[in-house]
């Protein structure tokens, strides 16, 4: 049961980290970036949202050992 709910909660991240890239490429299309400058915002966005969602795991798992 734990493996499951760990399994669908990485699954829920991956699907939220890759909707927020996308709508920062959007976005920067949208402002007129080019698509290698959009690329760039996405990748930037996706390894933002990645990395604070593994902060706030960390800070969960310390407060609850």
């Amino acid at each position: 049961m734990t493996v499951a709910v760990a399994l669908l909660i990485t699954a829920l991240v991956i699907v939220i980290t890759l909707m927020t890239a996308a709508g920062a490429a959007t976005l920067a299309r949208l402002d007129g970036a080019t698509y290698p400058t959009a690329i760039i915002r996405a990748a930037t966005a996706f390894a933002a949202v990645i990395t604070l969602a593994a902060v706030v795991t960390a800070a969960i798992a310390a407060l609850l050992t």
